[in-house]
């Protein structure tokens, strides 16, 4: 494991960012990157990957490889914690806590998953829980930032004119991730004032897929329509685009039957209370994305 671009010489607060190769961490890092108060490591497992940031300090090392972190951690002093979904994300967390520890690292900040708990209706967020509880049970200054379903994931779900989904007429509250990003980056700088709490943190609406649709069409300037997917069909749309099948399973088949059911309604105002202003709303984003989504002429 070797770091780059180290500098010793600025007495500053560090932040090692992990999952740096991450849509959620790369924006997080871009969020971070102009504060001259904290230098910024990122760790990735792949340094050919490694984000292109001048003076961030590049780290390698494997949360699921616990003998790579060593290096990766001296001297931290606050850990953003994002380990990839997936069976051995408790294992990737534990890893990730132990060698914090090891480091004498002063706050951890976790990302998790809404309605991550014992009875949650996915893995994942059982999987949460289980990190979430060893994490606040450390003795470890902590926050855990549980964010809602990701407007980006909007992008994979639309293709041409028709947006595709399994989630019936149920609403969800979805997030951009440059919010969660933003959120994460005001909890980082001033950790102290965030010590044991958990923020469930969601877009400004709660809507429909058919209201996505709608919105889409308003701001591209071209008309969407919707199509509606079996719980299997979306699973195995997901494994054909590449997706591990216990990623797609979840995702899939059992987030689409919890949102489906309308396990996803709500929305709340912690994003708001924490950085003083509003997320993005779905207009936004799709303003924002109109390249990628395809805007009419």
């Amino acid at each position: 494991m070797t770091i780059t671009n180290r500098d010793s010489s600025l007495n500053r607060m560090t932040i090692l960012i992990t999952g740096a190769n991450g849509t959620v961490s790369s924006d997080l890092l871009k969020a971070l990157h102009a504060k001259t108060e904290v230098k910024l490591r990122a760790l990735v497992r792949d340094a050919a990957k490694a984000p292109r940031l001048p003076g961030v300090e590049i780290a390698i090392g494997d949360l699921e490889e616990p003998g790579s972190l060593t290096e990766a951690f001296a001297g931290v002093d606050t850990l953003w914690l994002l380990n990839a979904m997936g069976p051995l994300a408790p294992h990737a967390s534990s890893n990730a806590l132990w060698a914090a520890k090891q480091a004498g690292v002063k706050h951890i900040v976790r990302l998790s998953a809404i309605g991550a708990g014992h009875d949650a209706p996915t893995r994942n967020g059982r999987l949460h829980a289980l990190s979430d509880v060893e994490l606040l049970a450390s003795a470890i200054p902590a926050t855990i930032v549980r964010p809602a379903f990701f407007m980006q994931n909007l992008l994979g779900a639309v293709a041409g004119d028709v947006l595709y989904h399994a989630l019936g007429d149920g609403r969800i509250s979805p997030i951009d991730t440059r919010d969660i990003a933003d959120f994460a980056a005001v909890v980082l700088l001033a950790p102290e004032k965030h010590a044991g709490r958990t923020y469930p943190i969601t877009g400004p609406e709660s809507v429909s897929m058919a209201q996505v649709a709608a919105t889409l069409s308003a701001q591209l300037g071209r008309p969407f329509a919707v199509q509606q997917m079996g719980f299997e069909d979306s699973v195995n749309a997901m494994v054909q685009a590449g997706f591990p099948r216990w990623v797609a399973e979840v995702s899939g088949n059992e987030y689409g039957r919890a949102y489906a059911g309308g396990w996803g309604d709500y929305t709340t105002a912690d994003f708001a209370a924490v950085t003083g202003g509003q997320p993005r709303s779905i207009a936004d984003f799709a303003r924002d994305h109109a390249a990628q989504l395809g805007a009419g002429s």
